[in-house]
């Protein structure tokens, strides 16, 4: 199958080709506008890999995109391409709307187009699957039921606003044209690879460092965290499922609250980077030691959660990366990479 993957540098997109590349017989080409958020690093190990091929190019840009397809000619489009960081979105939100609606409108009529001349209107012979996030549900509560594929929309912020639009797009192009889509509703990822400014290797980078670990708020916002992995095999085990306009949630079921996380974050340094022994830190027993509550981000949602059960009954998958286990073999890497956080965080101004 050959996949035209959208957003390939980033967080998300770059773990997602490393797993098809890995794992199946696939032909991937990359499309990345190699913004801030791009890591192209993160498949340097693909170079020389025949199945692999990237392209520059921003997704609102139609003759690129036009002429990208009729050369790949996809089986199926896997769409990650997005801004994603809500507090971008809230100092700024002109590139939110130009990636997440005008972009996304630009490849789906990009992709119809292709589907109708190319494909002839097959719906078994082209897919376009969109990854949205669970986040354009809004705010659960602290004790609501998770969010399922039904679940009303309630985004709260411009990042989630603009994710909320492009789902309602790509609904409308299979509505409208018939073109085949699948919308996938991930939670918080974690894992290999995460910009430095994100929650996980922002604690890890500013507790190695001595550095407070800021909280925002009292931390008791819960979120259900997702291993980067699986959430890869969630995608590819979609891909095995012929496209009809349904949406699936995919979760872990692993809900923590911020401040769990930091926990789990600091009590994995403790033993893998004791502060016993080294210079230059605080006078602290523990990088739990390092936490400082900040004021709380603008409409802050308080908890999100998912319930998973019709893609585990679809397609048999089940996330099986345990929370504990592997934000601890997250950290882990993060420490094996620091070298190039540095790089990344001064890339970022951060």
């Amino acid at each position: 199958m050959k996949l035209l993957v959208t957003g390939g540098c980033g967080f998300i997109g770059s773990n997602l080709i490393l797993y098809l590349m890995a794992h199946t017989d696939h032909q991937v080409l990359n499309v990345d506008k190699l913004t801030y958020a791009a890591n192209p690093e993160a498949l340097d190990s693909l170079a020389d890999d025949p199945r692999y091929r990237f392209a520059e190019a921003d997704i609102a840009d139609a003759p690129a995109m036009t002429r990208l397809f009729s050369d790949f000619q996809p089986d199926a489009v896997l769409h990650l391409a997005a801004e994603s960081n809500v507090d971008r979105s809230i100092s700024s939100h002109d590139a939110f709307i130009h990636t997440n609606l005008t972009g996304t409108a630009c490849l789906l009529a990009c992709a119809r187009d292709y589907w109708l001349e190319v494909r002839k209107g097959d719906a078994g012979a082209f897919g376009f699957y969109h990854v949205s996030t669970d986040e354009v549900f809004g705010d659960l509560g602290s004790d609501g039921a998770p969010f399922v594929e039904n679940s009303p929309y309630a985004p709260s912020s411009p990042y989630s606003a603009s994710k909320a639009g492009a789902d309602h797009l790509v609904r409308a192009w299979h509505r409208t044209w018939g073109l085949p889509v699948t919308i996938c509703h991930p939670t918080n990822n974690y894992g290999p690879w995460q910009l430095p400014d994100k929650l996980v290797p922002r604690i890890i980078h500013n507790a190695v460092n001595g550095r407070p670990i800021p909280v925002y708020g009292n931390g008791e916002q819960v979120r259900d965290w997702l291993h980067v992995d699986d959430h890869a095999r969630a995608l590819v085990a979609l891909l095995a499922e012929t496209p009809c306009g349904e949406s699936f949630v995919v979760g872990s079921r692993s809900e923590r609250t911020n401040l769990q996380v930091i926990d789990a974050v600091c009590d994995a340094l403790d033993e893998l980077l004791p502060v016993s022994g080294r210079t230059g830190l605080p006078a602290i027993r523990s990088y739990r030691d390092l936490v400082e509550h900040v004021t709380d981000r603008p409409g802050h949602d308080i908890r999100y959660a998912v319930e998973p059960g019709k893609i585990e009954r679809a397609t048999g998958w089940q996330a099986n990366k345990p929370f504990s286990e592997s934000m601890h073999q997250t950290v882990a890497w993060y420490l094996a990479h620091r070298d190039w956080c540095q790089r990344t965080l001064a890339r970022l101004a951060i």
